[in-house]
């Protein structure tokens, strides 16, 4: 008997829409963990999965509990996991480890991803995925997302890059990597908590059928990986660039100062930007990561609506 085989399990409301065939998103869980406060993590983690329900699909909040990758979280269990202060951090290094070790965990862009896609589920929304950290030509610090991005077939909704991060070297190892990265609706690339980060976007779609289309001639084509889809924060929630400019440079020189490294450094540069914008950067991450949520929805449905004999790939 393979005493090592993966557990997981799907909540009540992801196994009905799988049988059915109807649009999933899948959400990441570190949002509740690393990315926000407690009670406004999980009351935005509640409000992400309604937002979902009410564009048309089926939220899947993706986390390992005890060792078993949970596809969809009841409620019990998002709180429970909200209020918890030791759960693990998981990108694509870790995350069999701690479901080997039955350990508890919280799933990143790059892990949420790959959770995703055993899952069979096409499309994950997410706030902003991370990159090329500034200082990365002696740190090397650059997120796994990247490479997962390259590798792993799923599109990924995002408001951009971090913005913490140095945005022109993130899409430069994108473009470096065949990562198809699309702006919605504009031509230039959103830098999170922006509409504008000054890049000019490598790709326009302005539909969700377009985006499932493309996605469906790459699976179809043979060429791995997924699609970027950065949309832009509404615009009643953005904060100017240049307003958030000086926020960055200050969490950046305390988290040198202090010898923040690694996983750490997001977490403590959001926290440290949320005190410095007296609550206007949590404010904005909510908003754009509810916009997110729902393009994820549409472009889920547009892909749940296309002859089954077209996705047969994905």
């Amino acid at each position: 008997m393979n005493t090592l085989k993966v557990e997981m399990k799907f909540s009540e409301d992801v196994a009905k829409a799988k049988e059915t065939g109807g649009p999933i998103v899948a959400l990441e869980s570190t949002i509740i963990t690393h990315g926000m406060p407690y009670p406004q993590n999980v009351e935005t983690a509640r409000l992400v999965e309604d937002t979902v329900r009410a564009a048309g699909a089926t939220p899947a909040t993706i986390a390992v509990i005890g060792g078993c990758l949970h596809i969809g979280l009841d409620d019990n269990e998002l709180t429970e996991l909200a209020l918890r202060d030791d759960v693990a951090k998981l990108s694509r290094a870790d995350i069999a480890a701690c479901m080997a070790r039955k350990g508890t965990g919280a799933t990143t862009v790059a892990a949420t991803m790959i959770a995703a896609h055993y899952a069979g589920i096409a499309v994950f929304a997410t706030g902003g995925i991370g990159g090329v950290h500034r200082g990365a030509e002696s740190s090397f610090d650059i997120s796994a997302d990247l490479q997962e991005l390259a590798q792993t077939p799923v599109n990924v909704v995002c408001a951009g890059a971090k913005a913490i991060l140095d945005l022109p070297k993130t899409f430069e190892v994108l473009e470096t990597l065949g990562v198809p990265v699309i702006a919605y609706g504009q031509d230039e690339l959103p830098a999170f908590w922006s509409r504008q980060s000054g890049l000019p976007a490598p790709l326009r779609f302005d539909t969700a059928d377009e985006i499932a289309a493309a996605f469906v001639m790459r699976r179809n084509f043979g060429v791995p990986g997924g699609h970027l889809i950065a949309n832009p924060i509404p615009q009643k929630a953005e904060i100017p660039a240049e307003t958030v400019a000086p926020w960055i440079e200050t969490a950046l020189a305390e988290a040198a100062e202090k010898g923040i490294s690694a996983k750490a450094v997001t977490p403590f540069l959001l926290q440290r930007l949320f005190e410095l914008s007296e609550g206007a950067s949590l404010a904005a991450n909510i908003s754009l990561v509810l916009n997110n949520a729902r393009l994820a929805s549409e472009i889920a449905i547009a892909l749940s609506r296309l002859p089954e004999d077209a996705v047969a790939t994905i």
